[in-house]
């Protein structure tokens, strides 16, 4: 069977990838992250710093993150030394310690209108979730 030869066809525009670097990202510097906390500081977010130092400070995953209990980090007023939280993949406890600004974003977080009742550190908008989605 004879081989049949296709004419070139040439693309009309570039890739969007080309000239790129494209795969894995490198990890962010200390001071980009200080940077990202800072600006949600001055902003004035006041439930997305506590979400953002908190997951510095614990490392944990975002499913996990989200399902924190008020009662795991803040018992009447006072924080857990240590707080300690299972993961949802391995099941394994993780412990981790707050840091001072970590705990006075907690603390104003807790403290206002938004937390009154709340069973999870980050409730969801909506009345039949318990706390946000991870992907929100």
């Amino acid at each position: 069977m004879p081989r049949v030869q296709l004419p070139a066809v040439t693309p009309k525009r570039e890739a969007w990838n080309k000239g790129r670097i494209i795969g894995q990202k490198r990890p962010m510097l200390p001071k980009q992250v200080w940077a990202i906390g800072a600006r949600l500081e001055l902003a004035g977010y006041l439930r997305d710093l506590p979400l953002f130092d908190v997951a510095i400070d614990s490392k944990l995953r975002g499913c996990d993150l989200v399902k924190l209990p008020v009662s795991d980090l803040v018992k009447d007023d006072r924080f857990r030394e240590r707080v300690s939280a299972i993961q949802s993949k391995t099941k394994r406890p993780v412990q981790f310690e707050l840091t001072e600004n970590t705990r006075e974003s907690v603390l104003a977080w807790v403290k206002s209108l938004e937390m009154l009742a709340c069973r999870f550190m980050f409730p969801s908008r909506f009345h039949d979730r318990p706390h946000i989605p991870t992907r929100q």
